[in-house]
């Protein structure tokens, strides 16, 4: 992971803790620390995550003293572990949860004015606390894309989990759009073209369409059909034509047929009818004496 600090930046405990385990990750990911956003930079955001798959704003938040048990983070109301209400450095009369969904529009309005896509940005609260003290759930979702979670140096897997998630998305962020990006964030140290590939990410976005690249996994689109031609329409149509009279020429040579035979098998009444001679009568042998006449 490539780890850019503003310069003359001033971290507090948390924050510095927080980047010490960042650098502890393999993972492809450029993690700019203490970014001024906003209308001429009144807007200071701790950490903008930019991984090959996404955008995450982090906002960083320590505790006072010793806190470690349950953590729960109600809708409406203060945040509590084991019933205590959690005690965090920082601006106390800002939510943890309100400043980071103002880091997160600043961001994305801040790409978007320059003309870059940044997609959806997602945002998390990172609670680091002392080293030792167990803080439990270390992941809570409170909405689609804004999460809070616990991460130090020495466990930071929940950190960890929620960084691989990107991984179901498409590795849409290449070297040349996260540099792109970083210009347009205002980074004044970021990173080269150079660094960004050695880190890992794609000098060339993949094709989705072709077998083997990253992005082949991926649900292809529906081809879209070849829009038919005048001709081949005007072909059609005669075609269609042309079978329809078809049918009909055969369809009125069998009415004709059937309205034949029926008119000779059923002739009108009183219409000339046919006669058969009647069969000759039996032969019978007749005795005839000699010279008689009328013997045949």
């Amino acid at each position: 992971m490539l780890v850019k600090m503003k310069t003359g930046a001033t971290l507090s405990g948390a924050e510095q803790e927080f980047v010490e385990s960042l650098r502890l990750f393999p993972t492809t990911c450029l993690a700019v620390v203490d970014l001024d956003v906003g209308a001429n930079g009144t807007r200071q955001v701790d950490v903008v995550l930019l991984t090959a798959r996404g955008i995450t704003v982090i906002e960083v938040r320590g505790f006072l003293r010793r806190q470690s048990g349950i953590l729960d983070i109600p809708g409406d109301g203060p945040w509590t572990i084991s019933e205590a209400r959690v005690e965090l450095d920082g601006d106390g009369a800002v939510s943890p949860l309100d400043q980071l969904e103002h880091a997160v529009h600043a961001v994305k309005s801040r790409l978007e004015r320059a003309l870059l896509d940044p997609g959806h940005v997602c945002g998390a609260v990172v609670l680091v606390p002392f080293r030792g003290v167990v803080v439990r759930p270390a992941r809570t979702n409170l909405r689609p894309g804004i999460d809070v979670l616990t991460a130090n140096a020495r466990d930071a897997t929940e950190l960890r989990i929620y960084l691989e998630s990107f991984s179901a998305g498409p590795r849409d962020w290449t070297a040349d759009r996260v540099f792109a990006a970083c210009r347009a964030l205002g980074v004044d140290n970021g990173p080269s073209r150079a660094e960004l590939i050695a880190d890992g990410f794609a000098a060339v976005a993949p094709d989705p369409n072709q077998f083997g690249l990253a992005g082949a996994g991926l649900p292809r689109a529906a081809p879209v059909p070849d829009q038919p031609t005048r001709r081949q329409s005007v072909a059609s149509l005669v075609a269609v034509v042309l079978a329809v009279i078809g049918i009909l020429v055969v369809l009125g040579g069998i009415i004709s047929g059937i309205a034949h035979d029926s008119g000779r098998a059923h002739p009108e009444p009183g219409g000339a009818t046919s006669s058969t001679e009647p069969s000759p009568p039996p032969y019978s042998p007749v005795e005839c004496w000699p010279l008689q006449p009328d013997c045949p």
